[in-house]
């Protein structure tokens, strides 16, 4: 089966890890780079032996691809998936799906009407420590889901701050930056969310942004959960410090970024520590449980978000993030900044 043609369109921190999966991928093909008109970017194409274009229309006039991977900044997003769905062809964007709900909306909308092959870039979706959690709540395992517990606790320095005083201000904490890779993997684990209450704290840096957030949640069956986000925490109770897939960061394996709770047991992920009553023993606290401590195959979940970009391109698989997803991730997400500024309880 011959190779399929890609091209990357901003090729930031993320571009340049789609372009190494591309080219490490035998399924794969780069042929361009859509970037602005940088030295960097120049050489970035030179090195890898293909044309860079300074506008995506440009490029897709005059290359055959296949598909396309659009890492560029948030606010071209709706335009560059707009002009691949017009052009009929498949195409990844990073999270989230758009600059606001009102742009991802019209896209989502877009891709629907024309059956548009459209994924959203919510890698974490794609990591066999999210899809092994899943396959055990939906076991029956856990019992009937209860309730879910969730921390993203980690210290950002003040580096951080300085390379990009934007994120300073509203729109550039937590919530809006990475909380929506929580919201993400909460709708994968716990089903969709229906009410947020936020509490918002900024009373560490005293940013015009928060730095703390305490979230509660309702999810449609009814269960109930607790999330903790915070930028200024010395803490390791996070995705990027527990899951063990991005070796960039420091990795703590004792430690947990979820607990999620049934009827008939509770799971910690991602070190898969099971608690469960046996088969024909009642449920009660008087009971002892049954304890294991499963195993997991880890793999770098941006190639296995990659392949299955292949599979739906060749029409082997629908999208698992759609663009309707990636909105939704991106509504409850407002919603929780909504909340916490209003002190109220927002339903989504």
């Amino acid at each position: 089966m011959s190779k399929l043609k890609f091209t990357v369109v901003g090729p930031g921190l993320i571009g340049k890890q789609h372009i190494r999966l591309i080219r490490e991928n035998p399924d794969c093909e780069l042929v361009a780079i859509v970037a602005p008109d940088h030295a960097p970017n120049h050489q970035l194409a030179l090195d890898n032996s293909v044309p860079i274009f300074h506008e995506l229309a440009t490029c897709l006039d005059r290359m055959a691809v296949d598909g396309v991977i659009i890492s560029s900044p948030n606010a071209f997003h709706a335009e560059q998936a707009r002009l691949c769905i017009e052009a009929g062809i498949p195409v990844l964007i990073e999270k989230p799906i758009t600059a606001s709900v009102h742009e991802g909306t019209m896209l989502a909308d877009m891709a629907e009407r024309r059956g548009a092959k459209v994924l959203v870039g919510h890698h974490r979706t794609y990591s066999p420590v999210l899809a092994q959690a899943r396959s055990i709540i939906q076991s029956g395992r856990l019992g009937r889901l209860v309730s879910v517990i969730g921390s993203a606790q980690f210290y950002k320095p003040s580096s951080y701050f300085a390379a990009g005083p934007w994120r300073t201000q509203p729109g550039g904490g937590p919530i809006l930056i990475n909380l929506i890779h929580e919201v993400g993997n909460l709708r994968s684990l716990c089903g969709e969310i229906t009410a947020v209450q936020a509490l918002a704290s900024s009373a560490v840096r005293g940013y015009a942004v928060e730095d703390t957030v305490a979230i509660n949640l309702m999810f449609a069956n009814g269960v109930l959960g607790t999330f903790l986000l915070s930028d200024t925490a010395a803490a390791a109770r996070s995705w990027e410090q527990t899951s063990r897939e991005n070796p960039a960061y420091p990795s703590y394996p004792d430690e947990d970024c979820y607990f999620i709770a049934g009827t008939r047991g509770s799971l910690a992920v991602p070190t898969f520590r099971l608690k469960h009553y046996g088969e024909g023993v009642e449920s009660s606290w008087w009971e002892p449980f049954e304890e294991e401590q499963l195993d997991i195959e880890r793999q770098e979940p941006l190639a296995c978000q990659l392949q299955h970009f292949v599979e739906v391109i060749r029409g082997n698989a629908t999208p698992l993030v759609s663009a309707a997803d990636g909105l939704r991730n991106l509504e409850i997400t407002e919603a929780i900044a909504r909340s916490a500024a209003t002190h109220t309880l927002v339903y989504t």
